[in-house]
């Protein structure tokens, strides 16, 4: 295969920003008891790459049996962006990752395809110097099913061409979904999740580079 195309997942792929999201939302359930909250933590840490809107929705109805409104998911959402927004800016990166942008982002096309809201992401990427190395950057509330499928036909992408690289169960799904080539970055939280997983894999990206230095 000849890789021309890269979708980026964000969170674990391009920063080390996972456990900062974690920690925003135990802190947010644990005035409603630490069996809660761990609750929250373990179906956010299995459900990855699921936009906080549908999670909310999800930990209201199951613990408290509320149908939230728009604005009340709209609400739970901000009050995580304001505690998790900065975290993110500043977080490291996954290594070798900036380097590797920036030395093949004029021959391969690059996009960021996230569960974070396209809004918020938009913010994290200017404030990392990262905007200009992506063709764009494309987030919640439309999912990555959506937006491989969206990114694909808008730009005549060929498939086979074409490599999504995540770390979260959504990542994986969507590059299913779309048919696209996969590439599981490694880190502790998904590490059980993916435990069965057999496809290519890698911890860092000068690994990466080392792996498909002769597909790219």
């Amino acid at each position: 295969m000849k890789i021309k195309n890269i979708f980026f997942d964000f969170d674990g792929v391009i920063a080390e920003s996972v456990s900062a999201k974690t920690e925003a939302f135990r802190e947010m359930y644990f005035q409603y008891g630490e069996e809660i909250a761990n609750q929250v933590v373990d179906y956010h840490i299995k459900h990855g790459g699921v936009s906080r809107f549908e999670k909310f929705k999800y930990w209201e109805k199951k613990f408290f049996n509320k149908d939230l409104s728009e604005d009340s998911v709209n609400e739970l959402a901000k009050q995580f962006s304001d505690l998790v927004l900065n975290k993110v800016i500043v977080s490291k990166e996954v290594p070798g990752v900036n380097a590797f942008i920036k030395k093949y982002s004029k021959e391969l096309n690059f996009w960021i395809i996230t569960g974070t809201p396209t809004s918020e992401i938009e913010i994290i990427a200017k404030e990392r110097g990262l905007t200009n190395y992506f063709l764009g950057i494309h987030g919640s509330p439309k999912n990555k099913r959506y937006w491989t499928e969206y990114l694909l036909k808008k730009h005549n992408l060929k498939r086979e061409e074409t490599l999504f690289i995540g770390d979260a169960t959504t990542d994986l799904d969507a590059a299913t979904f779309s048919n696209l080539h996969f590439a599981l970055r490694e880190n502790e939280e998904n590490k059980e999740i993916f435990k069965n997983y057999d496809g290519n894999r890698f911890k860092d990206f000068f690994e990466f580079e080392e792996n498909f230095k002769n597909n790219i």
